[in-house]
């Protein structure tokens, strides 16, 4: 049995993770914990669910939490997540983080722990979204620069970061496939005259509305024709059951910053 920690146990992600983990027949929950103020903390997790082990508390505390587990998962938000990554680090702990809005700070801090620890960072775990990186990866190279690129992204109103990981990520491929600089390259908003097209652009867009899980449509088109690539998420228990999957892959391997596509084989 593998032993699972989680963070953010009270929110959407944190939650579905822990069940998960908890139904699995060969990992383990053996810790979890949430921010000081939260109302769970100090109370045993099965007051809030009735799928909890008998006698896991809710810790305030991520170091106590994580005492006695061989892998932490974290999907909870940038400030605390390098945080959580330091810890483990120190503790000689495995990680899987799936955090978005990770600023190039907080990448330099993740890079700095995995030089002690296997850690699996990812902005999307899900398998059909990795397949997807290496689709588009594929079809950018094929089509060249004839054709125009443009990504559209679309969550749920309470998303707080955008444009998403997973956008940025699909972004930074293409960029790469066809030779360019992604940061010379992305334009983020298009308002008034803005005069033509540039070939090297590739446009990103964000949509948010009401509970979208998450859908990402990569766009090549020339003059003529179009292609659409699109993948769309029916529930998070894709991302949960891609973190369960980083997280029995990361354990006994060796210190490193690691992804998806490492975790699936594709690289």
């Amino acid at each position: 049995m593998i032993r699972v920690a989680v963070a953010g146990i009270a929110g959407r992600m944190g939650s579905r993770i822990a069940q998960l983990v908890s139904e699995a027949e060969d990992l383990t929950l053996v810790g979890c914990w949430e921010r000081k103020d939260h109302p769970l903390v100090g109370k045993p997790l099965k007051s809030a669910v009735a799928w909890a082990p008998e006698g896991l508390m809710v810790s305030e505390s991520p170091e106590k939490a994580v005492e006695n587990a061989e892998v932490v998962i974290d999907f909870t938000v940038p400030e605390a997540t390098v945080e959580h990554a330091k810890i483990c680090a120190s503790m000689g702990i495995c990680a899987v983080i799936g955090t978005t809005g990770l600023s190039e700070t907080d990448r330099k801090i993740l890079e700095e722990c995995a030089r002690k620890i296997p850690m699996v960072v990812a902005p999307n775990m899900s398998v059909g979204v990795n397949v997807l990186f290496r689709l588009v990866e594929f079809a950018a190279r094929l089509l060249g620069p004839d054709f125009d690129i443009e990504i559209v992204e679309a969550h749920h109103r309470f998303k707080k970061d955008a444009p998403s990981g997973t956008a940025i990520k699909l972004g930074q491929i293409l960029a790469d496939a066809t030779g360019r600089s992604w940061d010379n390259s992305a334009v983020y908003v298009r308002k008034g005259i803005v005069g033509e097209r540039k070939p090297e652009e590739i446009g990103i867009q964000v949509l948010r509305a009401g509970d979208i899980v998450g859908e990402h449509t990569v766009l090549f088109a020339s003059l003529g024709e179009r292609i659409e690539i699109t993948h769309r998420a029916h529930s998070r228990d894709n991302f949960a059951r891609g973190a369960l999957r980083a997280a029995r892959w990361v354990v006994g391997k060796a210190p490193g910053l690691y992804d998806m596509q490492n975790v699936l084989g594709l690289v």
